[in-house]
């Protein structure tokens, strides 16, 4: 089976938006429950996801994880937030920081950014040499197949935002104290180089869209819209092949217990 069509920014169509705020937490507060409910069940049969996040700075990658963590049982759920390696991790293989933030059975881990950094951040700005990133995209298959075949549900989702939108955030992050801070020269540099990056995206969609774990590419040019799809996208995938509702009690232990606590049954 091969996966759908393999994602291209030029297709994600930037006009998307929610006709309403009311809309919008309706359909919210909708695609939480379902995920709630999804969540129970991967904890009562032990299944483990990951949740990916690559994007635009700005685009919106941490208001996604906020709505999606916002209903979801802490415990089972927690999300990574990935910076540059430190001077530890640079003394190993790329992956391996990663490898000690696999999921638990039942667990959900998301990552805000992730091992394509190799083949993003680290091409562009030179940190990896490229006979290192040339082959980081066949590593990145066998991790991610590897991961797939052994029962992880595997979610790869790229936020898209226009330039124009992009610098209008940037703008608004300077005008407000509590968002100020999330601005770098960073963020800044990266931008001036936003046509090597546009070609990094392109290889990476084309080399690393399969079909165990392919790439979701998410319009972000209005908030509102990049959250709905954002969780829509997480709950089609996690949904496949599971119940989407709460996992059933055992009647008999369910008979036990009502006996033990003086409680009539159902049926009483």
């Amino acid at each position: 089976m091969s996966p759908k069509k393999t994602p291209r920014l030029d297709a994600v169509d930037l006009d998307k938006r929610i006709d309403t705020v009311e809309t919008y937490e309706h359909r919210l507060g909708a695609l939480q429950l379902k995920l709630l409910s999804l969540q129970q069940r991967y904890v009562a049969e032990g299944r483990r996801a990951i949740v990916l996040f690559e994007g635009w700075d700005a685009a919106g990658k941490g208001g996604a994880i906020r709505r999606i963590n916002e209903r979801l049982d802490p415990r089972h759920c927690y999300a990574w937030s990935i910076a540059a390696p430190n001077p530890d991790d640079q003394g190993k293989h790329y992956l391996y920081r990663f490898w000690t933030k696999l999921p638990l059975k039942g667990d959900i881990a998301i990552f805000d950014r992730s091992w394509y950094g190799r083949v993003l951040v680290e091409r562009v700005e030179g940190f990896a040499k490229k006979p290192e990133w040339k082959r980081a995209y066949d590593e990145i298959n066998a991790f991610e197949e590897m991961l797939t075949d052994d029962g992880v549900r595997l979610v790869k989702m790229f936020i898209h935002i226009s330039p124009e939108e992009q610098l209008r955030r940037f703008a608004e992050r300077l005008k407000k104290p509590h968002k100020r801070w999330k601005l770098t020269l960073e963020d800044v540099r990266n931008r001036d180089k936003r046509g090597d990056y546009e070609d990094a995206i392109a290889e990476m969609f084309e080399k690393t869209h399969t079909k165990h774990a392919p790439w979701h590419a998410i319009s972000g040019e209005y908030k509102l819209n990049g959250r709905l799809e954002a969780l829509e996208t997480l709950v089609d995938a996690l949904g496949k092949g599971v119940a989407a509702t709460p996992p059933e009690m055992d009647p008999e232990v369910e008979r036990k217990i009502r006996e033990s606590l003086g409680l009539p049954g159902d049926d009483d």
